[in-house]
């Protein structure tokens, strides 16, 4: 064997040391999840800086011929098991003070503590050469293989970029009205205990203007409990700022809170401001909970997290195949849940193939399936080691050892304002914002996000004309709505909330019981449409929309629409459990399509609005004859109500989004504007300036060269033909989202073109009905039975934590985060997400 200064000086060339834009993955194997803390270790490629673990080393240096790695192996220091450490689902037993995450006080993270080897590999042999080694060689090989190791050692490591290890909740900004704040000479002066609100005498979370020195009770929380909003009330009729919470006031500081800037805020000159109206800072006394300890009491509600964890119980720790835990890279739990439910489903189990790093190009159809085969191999399904356990002697914990999916995380959040960083997000816009991706990817091979896909019907009845439109359109989810005025325990809630009222501090939290039947019945109940433009009777009118299925996906999913807002647009979760089935037929909500003898509205849209000297040269606007121009008239000059614009941009809305939903509401007022904005938001042109039909940009005049490809791809790889694409897109001025929407629009139009209905067979349609034109869907009998579900805990999506709960071979397990063990009694009633999968008959 050669000698290892000779083998290094030869290859010396491949060997760099890391500059500051270089990426530096030593946490995770590119092709697997294997890192330092695993068998065999991880090796650093000394040139590319992608790490490997110990069995797919010798393919990259087989298919590049790179020959220096940098190995590093971890392993865990021994210590003696905390008293203070909880076991497989338990909340922590050290109860926070400081709303934190990693932070001394904070939320309880386990930190473990490594020993930790390095040295350099030189392949095929394995050649071992440690620091101590370079010592007895040539200068020139010393110097750059001991500054490409420290460069190694020394850079952050891509995962570290990526994760959040810590997060302070407590951390707050300087307002920005505390150095000049306007305080009035009113005479007003606070006594130093006794306040109530002067509005309805409460005593509890009372604040105090910093500008008038008003004393007023603070939020309404979600629960009922805290304030009645007159702090609130206070400040949208004059408009001053800031206010701070007289029973937390000390010699450290108080909470004062920004209503302008809508969050917690520091005030440098606080002392200043109090004691302009009397109160001396460093006498006072804290009286009452800090808003963060509120939270953090919300956080840990008994009600909610205990049972959602199934912590009451002694868990069973499960291993295995397809019972892998997974890491929380810090508030990941949101995608943590998701995925694990992703990889039950048989279509996105076809992607985890162990080949996949030979048989696929794109990044993220590569990704899936690293994450799939980790999930899905049981390679990673062992327990945790016990650091206080040298022989290995007791029984495993429920914590696994696991993978965490760092690389895929960075992957999926590319580039997106949420899902790049480490804020807790919310699952069910995760879920989508994967599935868009898994679409996006996946134009020319199987197409796993097919399992989710079903189409929807609407039919809009004018009950005037009591002629019908029909129009179709994609989803993935069915969001259920939570009638709360169907609860079934009405009596305990005015009883609790009487009490509440009434400062009984003892008065037990009620949950409110919803039947299942009941929020099926809200969805499926028609929904009333005021100031509808009937096409049949040409003015504005009552009518009636009915949304039914037009297919039924093989695997379903339900939102229970948990999430809302107050009356003073407060976000807020609604406490309920609903007796959500184990079986669901939706048999009923079938579509139905067209009835016999029943009439359409004509395809004709409301008269364009115009200044009385324009001349009107067609009236058909963009819903006419998509081929003759003659319809439509550069002359057009739309009158925009300004106070509805105005109006709309005080709220936060760009300028020409807001005369675009004034313009195609048909200046029918705030309401309709306000629904078009709602219904648009997520439009890559929402904020793009208003173009009238006929401009040289308008509908029906794109050209097909300047036709985007991509967009074509992509509405062709729904099932629609190439032909069917350019004239969607070009109706729709090269818009994505609005040529898909304008396509599910104009079925009936297009059923002379040759749509693809690719991915249906007769055997997947039931009772020989016809499966629907458009895009490729599975179609199939509308009964289900339940296969997971995932569960959130906290007050918004924004914070708390997310579960899930999988059944696997006639067994409920609980997936949380890396603690993997079986269910003892799954909080069904509780979830927030539901899954289904369609019954064999």
């Amino acid at each position: 064997m050669a000698d290892v200064g000779e083998v290094l000086m030869s290859v010396l060339s491949t060997i760099r040391v890391p500059k500051p834009g270089d990426r530096v993955h030593k946490d995770e194997c590119a092709l697997s999840f294997s890192s330092p803390e695993s068998e065999g270790g991880l090796y650093v490629c000394m040139n590319s800086f992608l790490g490997f673990g110990s069995q797919y080393v010798d393919r990259h240096h087989a298919r590049t011929g790179q020959r220096a790695y940098f190995h590093i192996t971890r392993t865990r220091k021994t210590k003696k098991e905390d008293d203070n450490n909880s076991g497989s689902g338990h909340p922590p037993k050290k109860k926070p003070t400081r709303l934190a995450i990693g932070i001394e006080g904070g939320f309880d993270v386990e930190q473990e503590q490594y020993e930790e080897d390095v040295k350099v590999v030189i392949l095929p042999d394995r050649q071992e050469v440690t620091s101590e080694d370079l010592g007895t060689m040539p200068d020139v090989v010393r110097e750059r293989v001991s500054l490409s190791m420290a460069g190694i050692m020394a850079a952050d490591s891509v995962s570290h970029t990526l994760q959040v290890q810590q997060w302070d909740g407590e951390v707050r900004q300087e307002s920005r009205h505390a150095a000049d704040l306007k305080q009035l000479d009113n005479g007003v002066k606070i006594p130093p205990s006794g306040w109530r609100c002067d509005v309805c005498d409460l005593q509890e979370n009372i604040w105090m203007n910093l500008t008038d020195g008003k004393v007023l009770c603070g939020r309404r929380y979600f629960d009922g409990s805290g304030g009645n909003n007159h702090a609130l009330l206070h400040f949208q009729e004059t408009g001053y700022p800031l206010a701070v919470k007289l029973g937390t006031i000390t010699p450290d500081g108080a909470d004062v809170y920004s209503y302008d800037e809508d969050d917690m805020v520091l005030d440098s000159k606080l002392p200043e401001h109090l004691a302009h109206f009397g109160i001396n800072m460093m006498t006072m006394e804290k009286t009452e909970r800090t808003m963060t300890e509120l939270e953090i009491a919300v956080n840990q509600r008994v009600g909610e997290w205990e049972v959602i964890q199934e912590s009451g119980t002694t868990l069973r720790p499960m291993f295995g195949p397809g019972l892998t835990g997974m890491k929380n890279l810090g508030n990941s739990c949101y995608l943590n849940s998701v995925m694990q439910v992703l990889f039950t489903v048989p279509d996105f189990q076809s992607k985890s193939v162990p080949s996949f790093t030979q048989t696929m190009s794109l990044p993220l159809i590569k990704f899936i399936a690293k994450l799939g085969y980790g999930l899905l191999s049981g390679e990673y399904s062992k327990p945790a080691p016990d650091p206080g356990d040298e022989n290995g002697a007791s029984e495993p914990r429920g914590d696994q050892i696991g993978i965490a999916p760092q690389m895929f995380k960075a992957l999926v959040g590319r580039g997106h304002p949420e899902f790049s960083t480490n804020r807790q997000q919310d699952a069910q816009e995760f879920l989508l914002h994967f599935i868009n991706m898994v679409e996006r990817n996946c134009r020319s091979g199987s197409n796993p996000s097919e399992a989710f896909r079903f189409l929807v019907e609407e039919r809009i009845v004018c009950q005037q004309s009591q002629k019908a439109k029909y129009t179709q359109r994609v989803d993935y989810i069915v969001q259920l709505p939570v009638p709360m005025d169907q609860a079934t325990n009405t009596e305990e809630l005015q009883e609790a909330e009487r009490r509440r009222e009434e400062g009984d501090s003892s008065a037990p939290t009620v949950r409110a019981q919803i039947p299942f039947t009941a929020c099926m019945a809200a969805l499926s109940e028609p929904e009333i449409l005021t100031d509808f433009w009937s096409s049949a009777v040409q003015t504005k009118t009552t009518a009636t929309k009915t949304t039914r299925f037009a297919s039924f996906p093989d695997h379903l999913v339900i939102q229970i629409k948990k999430f809302t807002f107050g009356l003073d647009w407060v976000p807020k979760k609604l406490d309920v459990s609903i007796d959500v089935p184990d079986t669901l037929d939706l048999s009923a909500l079938l579509a139905t399509g067209q009835q016999p003898g029943e009439e359409l509205l004509p395809e004709v849209a409301p008269p364009p609005l115009m200044t009385p000297d324009v001349e009107v040269k067609g009236i058909l606007g963009s819903h006419g004859n998509e081929e003759d121009d003659s319809l439509y008239s550069p002359l057009l000059s739309p009158v925009l109500d300004d106070s509805t614009v105005s109006q709309l941009c005080e709220m936060g809305f760009p300028l020409e989004a807001c005369r675009k939903a004034v313009y195609y509401t048909g200046n029918t007022g705030i309401d309709a504007a306000m629904n078009w904005i709602m219904s648009h938001m997520d439009d890559p042109d929402f904020a793009a300036p208003l173009v009238l039909p006929g401009c040289s940009s308008g509908a029906g005049t794109t050209p097909t060269e300047s036709l985007s490809e991509e967009h074509l791809a992509t509405i062709v790889s729904m099932g629609f033909s190439r032909d069917q694409a350019t004239k969607a897109l070009r109706a729709t001025s090269n818009v994505l989202d609005r040529a898909v929407d304008w396509i599910f629009s104009h079925l009936d139009d297009l059923e002379s073109m040759d749509v693809s209905e690719g991915g249906r067979s007769a055997a997947e349609s039931e009772g020989g009905r016809d499966p629907p034109p458009g895009p490729r869907v599975r179609d199939g009998p509308g009964k289900y039975e339940l296969f997971a579900f995932i569960s959130h805990m906290g007050t918004s999506t924004m914070c708390g934590h997310y579960v899930c709960h999988i059944k696997k071979d006639q067994q409920w397990v609980i997936f949380n985060d890396q603690k993997v063990c079986a269910s003892e009694k799954p909080p069904k009633d509780l979830g927030y997400l539901y899954f289904y999968r369609r019954v064999a008959e």
